[in-house]
């Protein structure tokens, strides 16, 4: 039974990364997948585990070449999504959650259309403001450019399934970990999983 691809999305600094981190520590069956990027890597950041970090000329080519699912420009950095790996995880019924910008959900959804989409809001703008001014990591012209672009962003909040408001982490993560419980109840997962037994109501 081909597995469950859970698409998740939110602005820099909503606490996207901390939720995922929530989910993957309570359910083993949900596994990560580690996304292109030219990015510089962050404090604690390995290769191959957050992202596979690569310059500009090693991702063009990669794209070139038809490797991505999809791809797209946030804040002057490239992120893409392995396309081959992708099919063949959900293929061998591994369930995937993949962390995108709403561009890159977009293009995913085209290609998998029972991808189940989740946006993460922050609970304010100035909270948004405080926590990535917080990381410390960035530049007062990257934390602009965040806030700036994160309100577009947000607008495309209803072209997704579910909606959390991280005002709340342990809240924030229950209702994540509640998404992925509920999609693997929709009712075609179910029809796969368990085919006897419907096929037994389906009888004349």
């Amino acid at each position: 039974m081909p597995g469950t691809l859970i698409i998740i999305t939110a602005p820099s600094g909503a606490g996207k990364t901390t939720l995922v981190r929530g989910l993957l520590e309570r359910d083993p069956q949900m596994h990560l997948s580690v996304s292109y990027t030219t990015r510089a890597p962050r404090p604690g950041e390995q290769d191959g585990r957050e992202y596979h970090f690569v310059d500009v000329e090693t991702f063009r080519t990669l794209r070139d070449r038809g490797e991505f699912l999809e791809w797209a420009e946030v804040h002057g950095n490239y992120y893409a999504t392995s396309r081959v790996w992708l099919k063949e995880q959900i293929a061998t019924g591994r369930d995937i959650l993949l962390e995108i910008d709403w561009q890159g959900a977009q293009q995913v959804r085209r290609s998998f259309s029972d991808a189940v989409g989740v946006f993460v809001l922050p609970p304010s703008v100035d909270a948004l403001e405080s926590r990535l001014r917080g990381r410390g990591t960035d530049s007062e012209d990257v934390i602009a450019r965040r806030l700036l672009g994160a309100r577009g962003e947000m607008r495309h909040v209803a072209e997704f399934d579910y909606v959390i408001l991280n005002d709340d982490l342990q809240n924030a993560i229950d209702d994540l970990v509640a998404v992925v419980r509920a999609s693997r109840l929709r009712y075609g997962r179910q029809r796969l999983r368990h085919q006897q037994y419907f096929d037994f109501l389906e009888q004349d």
